[in-house]
């Protein structure tokens, strides 16, 4: 009996070391998930994916993709995930890679399951933010107020009364390119779409993209949101269509990068296409919302991954939109 007592005694503070190994102290609290940098074959770039389902304590609101790219000049990251925490340790993934400063940070759209994580950057780094213009849209609104206050009870403790968001060090509008010696990046508007100031942002000479929230990388998109506008949207994604040369790569504001962009590019596209059509439709006879819904064929994408999650959601917003656009 003294032995299996000592036996479990040790199989306990076996597990509890075990438990403490995965914790991870920052400046703004413990993270206890795994975060895991890749790298773009054949191209100083990188990035961290996001883990699925709605922000909460089971992925520590960590639902959103980043980046960076190490160039000559100093390090350029794109997105800064959804709490200081995570901000934190992506921050410090990239000093593991190089000992160059973070010059830049984009914020790819102000939504907050991207920004949060400025807060690190913010006080930790010289970086310059930078965002398009129109993110003032957000920043400025009432929403952004009471999204905070959301996050801090949803979010607690990662997202806390000492969390704030970030306005950006400067702005521009439509186009910005910065020259870092041996990679140019380009950044370009194509909100309103997921929100005003979803910024795409093409590092060359590698032909990556980061896409933020236009493609949602093996899944639905997330339409939902008064300020969607699915007609720029789509002219964003044919934007992504007709570079040239072709994307070689797309990293996406969620879900799985690809190295075959077209592919992706072209099923969001066809999706967004495919409400806006068929909820036209609907629309035009004057059928209710719910009497839509049932009349349209989704078979075509009832086996994605988040259709039960997403898709009725989406279909209402693009209804709603339809609607609007009927009375124009």
């Amino acid at each position: 009996m003294k032995y299996l007592l000592l036996s479990l005694l040790l199989s306990v503070i076996s597990v509890s070391t075990a438990v403490a190994e995965t914790v991870v102290e920052t400046p703004y609290g413990t993270s206890e998930i795994s975060i895991k940098v890749h790298q773009v074959k054949g191209a100083p770039v990188y990035y961290v994916i996001g883990m699925p389902g709605v922000p909460g304590a089971a992925n520590e609101g960590m639902t959103s993709n980043a980046g960076f790219v190490v160039t000559e000049k100093g390090v350029v990251v794109y997105d800064a995930l959804g709490t200081p925490v995570h901000g934190y340790r992506l921050l410090q993934e990239i000093k593991k890679i190089t000992d160059k400063p973070v010059t830049h940070v984009i914020a790819g759209h102000y939504h907050a399951d991207h920004v949060y994580g400025l807060q690190a950057f913010k006080e930790h780094t010289k970086a310059t933010i930078w965002a398009e213009k129109s993110a003032f849209e957000y920043i400025d609104s009432p929403d952004s107020g009471m999204r905070l206050s959301q996050r801090q009870d949803a979010l607690f403790p990662w997202v806390n009364d000492s969390t704030y968001l970030v306005k950006p060090d400067k702005t521009f509008i439509g186009k910005k390119t910065f020259d870092m010696g041996d990679a140019t990046i380009e950044l370009m508007l194509a909100g309103p779409a997921h929100a005003p100031d979803d910024i795409i942002m093409l590092v060359q000479p590698y032909g990556v993209v980061f896409s933020g929230d236009l493609i949602f990388g093996g899944r639905l998109p997330f339409l939902g949101g008064g300020r969607v506008d699915t007609k720029q949207w789509l002219a964003g994604l044919k934007q992504l269509e007709s570079m040239k040369p072709a994307p070689t790569f797309v990293i996406p504001g969620h879900g799985t990068p690809s190295d075959n962009p077209v592919k992706d590019i072209t099923f969001t596209r066809e999706y967004i296409e495919f409400l806006r059509t068929k909820l036209g439709q609907q629309v035009d006879q004057l059928n209710t919302f719910g009497e839509a819904y049932t009349k349209i064929d989704w078979s075509k994408y009832k086996d994605v991954p988040t259709f039960e999650a997403a898709n009725r959601r989406n279909a209402f917003q693009v209804y709603l939109e339809m609607e609007s656009e009927l009375f124009k």
